[in-house]
């Protein structure tokens, strides 16, 4: 079974908290920190994932890009961020495949509900993205403490030679 995530981008970067300071300083960067996110989340779930933003605040035509494995989409013209994950929603489902659809926006909820896709919140969302992060944090400590154990049972004393001759302290 595919899992696919469908991300209201603004929806979540108003509602982070990591990214509302962002947003208001630099809104750019809150979108590409969004994206940055959700590709750390598809690398970890290893969903599908697709954040979509809505054209409005972009000047310009429809683009589809991905970006770090996370698939964007900025909506064209006209055309909201709810009205292309209805449209998305329709097309991507199907028996093997299940859709979740990340927004705080009741309405939203209630239409890709309809069609048949489950909803995360925006906080469900973060709580989540949290907890991949930390994991993450504790993977790279516990890999740094855990060196590589030798194959060969060695003296301590050899091992520390060894250790100057791979630095090329001897």
């Amino acid at each position: 079974m595919q899992t696919i995530l469908i991300v209201d981008g603004y929806n979540m970067i108003g509602a982070w908290k990591e990214l509302r300071p962002l947003r208001d300083s630099d809104f750019e960067a809150a979108r590409n920190r969004l994206i940055e996110i959700m590709a750390e989340y598809k690398a970890a779930m290893g969903w599908r994932v697709i954040v979509v933003f809505d054209a409005h605040l972009v000047p310009g035509v429809e683009q589809t890009y991905i970006h770090n494995a996370v698939e964007v989409i900025y909506t064209r013209k006209n055309e909201t961020a709810d009205e292309r994950i209805e449209k998305l929603t329709n097309e991507l489902k199907g028996r093997k495949i299940q859709i979740y659809v990340a927004t705080s926006d009741m309405t939203e909820q209630n239409v890709i509900f309809g069609q048949g896709a489950l909803r995360k919140s925006a906080r469900e969302l973060e709580i989540e993205v949290q907890i991949i992060q930390s994991k993450i944090s504790s993977d790279v400590k516990t890999i740094k403490v855990e060196k590589p154990a030798s194959r060969i049972n060695l003296p301590k004393e050899i091992e520390i030679e060894f250790e100057k001759w791979r630095r090329g302290l001897k």
